[in-house]
């Protein structure tokens, strides 16, 4: 008889509003350039001949509300508020007109950021791993079913730190859509339950200290909040 030789790790799950069912997370994908704004205040072009994306470890995943320690190596801790797309059927290969079928729902969320890691990464080519994997970053409210969310069009997204308003942009402001993506990554891999998709984030980032007290919102999501905590 076989045996793991330590525990395996608790697999990440998110709580679903209104309901005492979770939704394990399987992946985390994340899409970069995805607002034009955002783009250009990182000194880049969004590419329009298709999106392109970076992948999280799901162990990144983290509540809303929970306090995390400013992590190491870093200097340069950023905050990114997303749009979280999360999947609840199988998809490959599935054309945009029929991409929403495999969405269960959506969530608020963070993608933080060691950016001076990743933009010294990005300056030799090298992949953006140190900068985006990272313990505790992939920071996400609770999902909100599509049918009660409805159709995807100018929410207000926005972000404030300590209270004082950070980002604040539209979801009809995404360079790619929820149709569009869902179907362009499905072209690439089997897309299934427990799949999420963070879908980039607006202009307006920043650098968080210690004691910092994030929140994001959606309209008709719930928020996502996050208090940074002292370096271990």
């Amino acid at each position: 008889m076989t045996h793991t030789v330590f525990p395996a790790p608790d697999w990440p799950s998110v709580t679903i509003k209104g309901e005492g069912a979770t939704f394990p997370v399987r992946r985390v994908f994340c899409v970069g350039r995805n607002y034009a704004d955002h783009a250009k205040e990182m000194g880049v072009e969004v590419d329009r001949e298709a999106p392109f994306y970076f992948t999280k470890s799901p162990l990144t995943i983290l509540p809303s509300g929970e306090e995390f320690p400013y992590p190491p190596g870093t200097e340069n801790f950023h905050y990114e508020m997303e749009f979280v797309i999360a999947i609840g059927a199988p998809a490959f290969r599935i054309g945009t007109k029929d991409a929403l079928r495999a969405v269960y729902g959506y969530a608020s969320g963070l993608d933080m950021t060691r950016r001076d890691l990743q933009l010294a990464a990005r300056a030799k080519q090298r992949p953006w791993d140190l900068g985006k994997d990272v313990e505790g970053s992939s920071v996400i409210s609770p999902i909100t079913r599509a049918a009660a969310f409805g159709q995807v069009a100018d929410q207000r997204i926005s972000l404030s730190v300590d209270g004082e308003m950070k980002q604040d942009a539209k979801l009809s402001d995404l360079v790619w859509s929820v149709e569009e993506l869902v179907s362009d990554l499905s072209k690439f891999y089997h897309l299934a339950p427990g799949d999420l998709i963070y879908t980039g984030t607006p202009a307006g980032v920043g650098a968080v200290e210690p004691g910092a007290k994030i929140r994001g919102t959606i309209d008709r999501l719930e928020p996502v909040e996050l208090t940074v905590g002292a370096p271990e």
